[in-house]
């Protein structure tokens, strides 16, 4: 059988909702550029059928408030064999959610929190990287104030937030590390004021996003319009009526409204994994490019890494977005092919080196000189030599 991840939906499944949170996981599976057949979808009408107990599992629990709970059998298999599983309520999680799941987390259901509700499990699968990283850029004198608050909003979120001024730590080179947290961040939110352009750091950081292929969230101030300055852009116009007070022009007072910076919030998470996929698309495009001018044979895999065999070892290649980390390689599909024949399996962690600091490439490169082999990051700009020298 092929190897899939499996999604199992138990509870109040005749509920609609169910068939958006599916729905929504399948489009942002889509905006991966994975395969839709890689989750297979479970409930109570397939279970015995289709449950394997080997493979990666997350669940998804829908509550109700009329003290019926279904599927508990399979709620206590689950819990036995240490399936994670996300109770989802409405209201009053004592009420809605049964005995057996009072111990997990849930999360409280409103149509903004299916982006959310997708993005927990494709992080779960680590198809999609935990850490929820935004880079907030902006003109201090225009828009301090709204940059504090999105700052505020999005970590009460969950989100790993840079912001220059709450951010960078009392000695470090600001600059360097300014570049470097870019370089890892999955989004820019971009306060595009009047001004933001005729600032220089603004204009380089928007060079920079360029640089790295970086999806920008960029909210254009009330009467303010400017042509799209990225591809990869997503602008969210505002209106004077979405800040308190219709105050939009003070750089310490202006407040955007509540609903306004929920809907800001939600935008940002619903654009992630489209970000992610470009980033990676540049990512194995080059490196394919690359490899055919050296006459290697590579293949993309739907899972989007790569291989390659060389006299008889498999080459796993993984597109690495952002600074690489052990848990690029722990990916269950990686994991997977490396454990059908890990002594003739070897992990290569492509990624690009750009703006990132020297103190973490020295990092990196001491691990891959003093750690076994068969696991090691690639600099973009050594695949050309690495791929001219291996064999």
């Amino acid at each position: 059988m092929k190897y899939r991840y499996q999604l199992i939906l138990l509870g109040s499944i005749e509920n609609p909702i169910i068939k958006g949170i599916k729905n929504q996981i399948i489009s942002e599976i889509s905006d991966l550029k994975l395969p839709q057949g890689i989750i297979n979808i479970i409930d109570r009408n397939n279970w015995k059928d289709e449950y394997v107990g080997n493979q990666p599992t997350f669940c998804i629990y829908l509550g109700n408030d009329n003290g019926f709970f279904e599927d508990l059998a399979i709620v206590e298999k689950l819990i036995k064999d240490g399936t994670m599983i996300l109770p989802v309520y409405f209201n009053d999680f004592s009420k809605e959610i049964p005995e057996e799941l009072k111990k997990q987390n849930g999360i409280k259901y409103d149509d903004n929190q299916q982006s959310r509700i997708a993005n927990i499990v494709l992080q779960a699968f680590e198809l999609l990287r935990s850490t929820r990283k935004v880079f907030i850029s902006y003109k201090r004198s225009e828009s301090t104030s709204v940059a504090i608050q999105m700052y505020e909003a999005l970590e009460s979120h969950h989100f790993d937030v840079f912001l220059d001024t709450h951010s960078i730590e009392k000695g470090e080179l600001f600059q360097e590390e300014l570049w470097h947290r870019m370089t890892d961040c999955d989004v820019i939110l971009l306060l595009n004021t009047p001004g933001f352009l005729e600032s220089h750091w603004c204009k380089e950081e928007l060079a920079e996003a360029g640089s790295k292929q970086i999806g920008i969230v960029q909210l254009v101030w009330p009467n303010h319009k400017i042509n799209a300055i990225s591809h990869l852009s997503f602008p969210l116009n505002l209106e004077s009526t979405d800040f308190v007070d219709a105050i939009y022009d003070d750089k310490d007072k202006s407040k955007l409204k509540n609903d306004k910076v929920e809907e800001i919030v939600q935008f940002v998470e619903s654009v992630r994994a489209r970000n992610l996929a470009s980033r990676q698309d540049n990512l194995i495009t080059e490196f394919m490019s690359i490899a055919k001018q050296c006459g290697r044979d590579i293949t993309v895999q739907p899972e989007r890494y790569l291989t390659e065999v060389i006299s008889g070892k498999k080459i796993i290649y993984v597109p690495t977005i952002g600074i690489p980390q052990s848990f690029n390689c722990q990916a269950a599909d990686i994991r997977y092919e490396y454990d059908k024949n890990p002594q003739n399996t070897r992990i290569r962690l492509i990624y690009d080196d750009l703006r990132i600091r020297d103190k973490w490439l020295k990092h990196l490169d001491w691990l891959n000189n003093n750690f076994k082999k068969d696991i090691f990051t690639l600099k973009k700009q050594e695949f050309k030599k690495w791929l001219e020298t291996t064999k």
